[in-house]
């Protein structure tokens, strides 16, 4: 099916018998195959008497040796997959596999993507980037301090780079364009975080997506903020060429050389926020994060600190 696809996303028309003998299969196996295409990738296609087929917009597929000549020295290797449950999810079977660190996962689609807090991440077929980053992680806890927080600033400088404008951080893991988020960022862990361990970095970037009804909260993509489509090879090999940099400095210097940077570009700096934790709400205003990437925040005239995967930031009403 994925062949019959990698024909048609040039945009223009092919007529079945062309398919046919380029499948090496006959018409009513191509139709076949046709619909397939639409029901499982919810992809529209055009179908002309006398013309053939042709996709609604063409597709430019991920290319693992396009992304690694564009990234330069950022020589990781890259895996690309036409379908899979998560990145993150085939990142740590890999792991389990033995394979050697530092490599990325790439898909064109997710099936069951996965957001913070159990959230689901809408993941249609090429049309935004699903990116996991696995990086062996030795010399202990001091490697992990604010690791999310520095990823979040690898993202955020990758989408200005190439020509997305407005992008700022949220506390913690997520990047907004105003409010409205734009890419989001789950990190795993497996090993040791005392001795040695591996660390997944997963990045899911809405980038050419202009609608979907499954998502739950405001969102945007690079495409509905610029005003064009964008190749996610280039995106992705400027994402890595940023992570790399954002890492070394991270790995050398420790979060706290970074930490300014970050609340130079927290978009709620001083902002007055609710800060849930299950059940339990805390109202505050942003003072800003600490030297591990912990949220220092206001509360009834005193600082308080906030750390935690399962913390979630939202503005207040009067704010």
């Amino acid at each position: 099916m994925l062949t019959l696809l990698k024909l048609l996303k040039d945009g223009r028309f092919h007529s079945g018998q062309a398919l046919g003998a380029a499948l090496g299969v006959s018409r009513s196996a191509v139709w076949k195959q046709l619909q397939q295409l639409e029901a499982e990738l919810g992809l529209s296609i055009h179908k002309v008497r006398g013309r053939g087929y042709q996709l609604a917009a063409p597709l430019t597929l991920l290319d693992p040796v396009e992304i690694r000549r564009m990234a330069g020295a950022c020589d990781w290797p890259v895996l690309v997959f036409d379908s899979t449950d998560s990145t993150n999810a085939e990142a740590l079977r890999m792991i389990e596999q033995r394979q050697d660190a530092p490599f990325v996962v790439l898909a064109e689609r997710q099936t069951a993507g996965r957001g913070r807090r159990g959230r689901k991440w809408v993941s249609p077929f090429a049309e935004n980037l699903y990116y996991s980053l696995v990086l062996r992680i030795e010399g202990g806890m001091r490697q992990l301090e604010g690791l999310s927080l520095v990823v979040g600033l690898a993202v955020m400088q990758a989408l200005q780079q190439i020509g997305v404008p407005g992008v700022g951080l949220k506390w913690p893991n997520d990047v907004l364009v105003g409010r409205k988020k734009i890419a989001g960022i789950l990190l795993e862990l497996v090993g040791d975080p005392a001795d040695v361990c591996h660390v997944v970095l997963g990045i899911g970037i809405n980038v050419n997506m202009r609608m979907t009804s499954e998502v739950d909260q405001q969102w945007t993509s690079m495409r509905l903020e610029a005003g064009q489509a964008f190749d996610r090879n280039q995106l992705a090999a400027e994402l890595g060429v940023m992570l790399q940099k954002y890492l070394e400095r991270h790995q050398v210097d420790g979060f706290s050389a970074i930490q300014a940077e970050w609340e130079r570009n927290h978009l709620w700096q001083g902002r007055a926020v609710s800060l849930i934790a299950g059940v339990n709400q805390i109202d505050g205003e942003v003072l800003g994060i600490d030297s591990q990437g912990a949220l220092r925040l206001k509360v009834d005239g005193v600082e308080k600190v906030f750390s935690g995967g399962e913390l979630s930031l939202r503005l207040r009403n009067d704010s």
